[in-house]
């Protein structure tokens, strides 16, 4: 897939957004230096474009309760796509599950999972592989500090 074209003005609506998803119209067309009507519509392009997916707030999950955040490394048993496919399906429906990815190496995964304690995360481990969905091994990491887990993106230090 082709990179979108874009320039500093759209760097710099896509940086103010993500840092506060509710700024103002106003407020967001002074910060890039344009007028309100231009600026609002670039916005919508880079909406249109799939460029901003989304509007989010973020919770701060341990203020409210105690949790515990787990990443698991899982490989499956068999790597044909009816594989792949069944253990995706599975892993989306599963709220715990926060974020999985697939990754190349010695896994096929990396899960992110948010659970009340380590019995309950244990109990959802337990849970998916009574599923059989293919799990052969898998791997626990228990996080014990969070150093940094940062949502504003450096979109334009990513960019060629």
């Amino acid at each position: 897939m082709a990179a979108a074209k874009l320039d500093p003005i759209d760097l710099r609506i896509l940086d103010a957004i993500q840092r506060d998803g509710r700024i103002t119209k106003l407020a967001l067309a002074e910060k890039v230096g344009l007028s309100p009507t231009p600026c609002w519509m670039r916005l919508r392009k880079l909406e249109k474009a799939g460029i901003v997916s989304g509007y989010h707030a973020a919770i701060a999950m341990r203020v409210i309760a105690p949790v515990a955040t787990v990443l698991m490394e899982v490989t499956l048993a068999n790597h044909r796509q009816a594989d792949f496919d069944r253990f995706e399906r599975v892993v989306r429906d599963v709220p715990e599950i926060v974020a999985c990815w697939s990754v190349g190496g010695g896994v096929d995964y990396v899960l992110k999972v948010m659970a009340r304690d380590i019995d309950a995360y244990q109990r959802l481990v337990d849970s998916l592989l009574e599923r059989e969905i293919g799990i052969d091994r898998y791997f626990t990491y228990i996080v014990t500090k969070t150093v940094k887990d940062e949502t504003v993106l450096p979109v334009a230090d990513l960019l060629p």
